[in-house]
């Protein structure tokens, strides 16, 4: 198990931004707003030889039993009882707070190693505020300035001393020894990013497949700010599945933080394999909805549509067999692409979900023989042959798949400008069906044939 370190104190010390800068990206939302952080976050931090797994936390405070207040801190308890150590992070800028005495001895009541950070601590008011905190009693501070990178060298010898020592942890090998086969990527996690509009359902739906209360759940929407990972397995094949805050229409974003929640959103989608696509089923396919999965589609990922709060639903039999109707008509671009009804607080539609999510993986990756793929184009053509463009007749010369995640395929013709939108989706939604691949985004490139005598020169009368 690797070395553990959560990071915790109150709001608006520099938490998201320590964590940042120890897993070297910028994983955790960073602002000047107080509570940004809500959910536990995890990374693979590293300090300069040292290396070891961080969780940014919640800004502790207090908090209504039962509030969301209480639920964040809730969070952080759970990553403190998770950690062999703890960085107790404090405003050097700001000087010592009651409530930074007060977390001081919650953080001693954890009987867990503590490293004091003094972050914020450039320039001679940070110095002032580093002092006082030898008040809290737990040890030297060590100052730093996470935005900067100032003071990762003392951070490094106080983490070093209670880190168990590298060589101890097993043998040393090479790169040259690390083979990773075809069976072993095959095994890796699918990584599926889960989207929708706000309170669809997507951290309750979540929660659901982890068994536990992993995400904060709220009837109020905007509860998840940042994009967080958890993994997830079922029935022996595992998942990184990456909850989102939701999604609104552009105009209707404004607030900075939500802007920055909704880059984080779409960043997880690019990051993404698999993109579930929730619905509220008593308010499906609005214009958002729409928009959602438009950009699903243009990022190139595969998708699979889950309408959630099924159990709300009355005469369900007859709405099942409407939704795949609705599908192709409202989606043409995702033509044939899974869809489950789920309800992620009853736990309905579950199985269904995981089995749709690792088929649209496969079909995602999957790939065309070249001899079958232009058998079927020949037949394409000849059944509906290419419209002529300018009284000038355009051939198309034959197809090939240059990848899969999507599958791509090149077209070789004679005029690659001249072909018509229309055509390329006839081939597309023909394609769809021969070869077994509904929803998942095809792309087709044209490529013009180069004319073998370009390069002969005409010979002089």
């Amino acid at each position: 198990m690797p070395f553990t370190i959560a990071i915790i104190g109150r709001p608006n010390v520099g938490k998201s931004t320590l964590f940042n800068r120890l897993v070297g990206q910028k994983l955790a939302l960073v602002d000047d707003e107080p509570g940004v952080t809500r959910d536990r976050r995890e990374g693979n931090g590293r300090l300069g030889d040292l290396e070891f797994t961080v969780i940014d936390t919640a800004g502790l405070d207090e908090g209504a039993r039962g509030s969301l207040t209480a639920r964040m801190q809730e969070q952080t308890e759970t990553a403190i009882a998770l950690a062999d150590a703890l960085m107790f992070v404090i405003d050097a800028r700001a000087g010592l707070t009651p409530n930074d005495r007060a977390f001081a001895d919650f953080a001693r009541r954890a009987n867990k190693p503590v490293v004091l950070v003094a972050n914020k601590s450039e320039g001679r008011h940070g110095e002032v505020g580093a002092m006082e905190s030898y008040a809290l009693g737990l040890g030297d501070p060590v100052q730093i300035s996470a935005e900067h990178g100032e003071g990762l060298s003392d951070l490094y010898d106080a983490l070093r001393v209670l880190m168990p020592d590298p060589t101890e942890e097993g043998e040393e090998f090479d790169d040259d020894d690390i083979i990773v086969s075809d069976e072993d990527f095959a095994k890796r996690p699918i990584r599926v990013a889960i989207v929708g509009r706000p309170n669809a359902g997507k951290s309750t739906l979540i929660n659901r497949l982890l068994g536990e209360e992993r995400l904060l759940t709220s009837a109020e929407a905007g509860t998840t700010r940042d994009s967080i990972s958890v993994e997830v397995t079922w029935q022996g094949r595992d998942f990184r599945v990456f909850d989102t805050a939701g999604l609104r229409r552009r105009a209707r974003i404004d607030e900075k933080l939500e802007k920055l929640s909704v880059a984080d959103a779409l960043r997880a989608v690019r990051f993404a394999e698999v993109v579930v696509m929730m619905m509220d089923a008593q308010n499906r396919f609005e214009e958002q909805d729409l928009r959602i999965a438009d950009l699903i589609e243009r990022e190139g990922r595969a998708v699979v549509l889950a309408v959630n709060k099924w159990d709300l639903m009355e005469k369900k039999g007859s709405l099942v067999s409407g939704l795949r109707t609705d599908v192709d008509h409202l989606l043409p671009q995702m033509k044939g692409a899974p869809v489950v009804a789920v309800s992620g607080l009853m736990g309905e539609g579950i199985d269904r979900l995981m089995t749709a999510i690792e088929q649209a993986y496969a079909v995602w990756n999957k790939r065309v023989p070249t001899a079958a793929l232009n058998r079927w184009f020949e037949q394409a053509v000849d059944a509906n042959p290419p419209p002529s463009v300018s009284g000038r007749r355009l051939k198309l010369n034959y197809i090939t798949q240059a990848k899969a995640r999507p599958p791509s395929f090149i077209l070789f013709c004679s005029r690659a400008d001249a072909v018509p939108t229309s055509y390329l989706r006839y081939l597309t939604n023909s394609m769809r069906e021969a070869f077994d691949l509904p929803g998942t985004p095809i792309r087709i490139m044209l490529r013009e044939k180069a004319n073998p005598f370009a390069h002969k020169r005409k010979r002089p009368s």
